[in-house]
């Protein structure tokens, strides 16, 4: 079989079903992975403990899927049409989502696309050994991205684009077709360091290096305890994930809005009023978020999120009492959260 011009096919379907790029890699991460062991070793996965669960299976993609030679990587533009993020996040009484929650979870569009050019395949050459992925198993997502020549990974730890930034998803097929490689991306971030500058907790704490703790997208998906304290002020109204760093990324102005139905905003979420969603039941919650990838996290946590949020809110009579109506919540995580941020506005719990 001729690999190369398969290769090329396999591109073409991609874009076909809604992939801005494709590309292809080996499976030698020998760098990331040094990395990766780095990076657990200092404890900066936090209470992440899936990150050190599957050892080294994670940047050895034929440990994970027994027969892989080649990985097939593919990115899809996720930032939707909507309110502007900026003036969301300039708007203490609305609540921030990060942009990539907003519309239908991307876990499920992108697994389904590629399971789609892996059907493709094998209408073309016949039944071959695959597994597809999305942020759904032990993948060195970026690593493998960045080799299959899709963008290289900034300062901030996520991957960039020269072409079309940062706000995309990364999906894989893991295969045993020995498919020819492309060429890595290189790195154009220079002496920039904007993102590192802009981080409200300084969770990128030197250039390539996050400290997923101090993260505010860990803090408020990831970690299931209580915030530290000292970092709540820091949080603002984000109250799902954060996308500071990507906001001021001077390469997001080549950037292109989802063109993906799937993508876009649901139930005003793009930009919600912070009461509104503390009075949300769990009820109200769960049939709110159906479908999301906001459903990573429960609906105390979300109550957390946002009474910290309030916390940081200007005082009102109307946040008092919206956190005076959550103040015996059956949740001790809750009611904590609530308590600190009535002390905020000096308003007797």
């Amino acid at each position: 079989m001729d690999l190369a011009p398969l290769a090329a096919r396999i591109k073409t379907w991609g874009k076909e079903l809604g992939f801005e790029q494709v590309g292809i890699v080996d499976t030698v991460l020998d760098e990331a992975e040094t990395h990766l062991l780095n990076w657990l070793q200092r404890d900066r996965h936090g209470e992440m403990r899936y990150m050190a669960a599957h050892g080294v299976r994670r940047s050895r993609p034929a440990e994970l899927v027994p027969g892989t030679a080649r990985v097939i990587s593919a990115r899809m533009n996720y930032l939707p049409a909507g309110a502007d993020p900026q003036a969301v996040l300039d708007d203490p009484n609305a609540g921030y989502v990060s942009r990539y929650a907003l519309g239908r979870d991307y876990h499920k569009v992108l697994r389904a696309r590629l399971r789609r050019l892996a059907a493709r395949i094998e209408h073309e050459v016949g039944p071959f050994g695959y597994r597809v992925f999305s942020d759904s198993a032990p993948v060195l997502e970026k690593p493998l991205a960045e080799r299959a020549g899709l963008g290289w990974i900034g300062k901030h730890t996520n991957l960039i684009s020269r072409d079309a930034g940062s706000w995309f998803f990364l999906g894989e097929i893991y295969t045993d077709l020995p498919l020819p490689v492309d060429t890595p991306a290189a790195n154009h971030c220079g002496t920039c360091q904007a993102c590192i500058d802009v981080c409200p907790t300084r969770a990128i704490v030197a250039p390539y290096q996050l400290d997923a703790r101090r993260c505010i997208s860990y803090l408020t998906i990831e970690l299931r305890g209580s915030i530290p304290v000292e970092l709540r002020p820091l949080l603002g109204n984000r109250i799902y994930g954060c996308d500071d760093c990507q906001l001021v990324c001077p390469w997001n102005r080549f950037a292109h809005m989802t063109t993906e139905p799937d993508f876009a905003p649901r139930h005003r979420l793009d930009a919600p009023e912070l009461i509104e969603l503390f009075s949300w039941s769990e009820e109200e919650f769960l049939k709110r978020t159906e479908g999301s990838a906001i459903r990573r996290i429960n609906h105390e946590q979300w109550l957390r999120n946002i009474a910290v949020a309030l916390g940081n809110a200007p005082t009102g009579e109307a946040v008092v009492q919206a956190l005076r109506a959550r103040r015996d919540h059956p949740s001790i995580l809750v009611r904590e959260h609530v308590a600190w941020a009535l002390a905020r506005h000096r308003a007797v719990a």
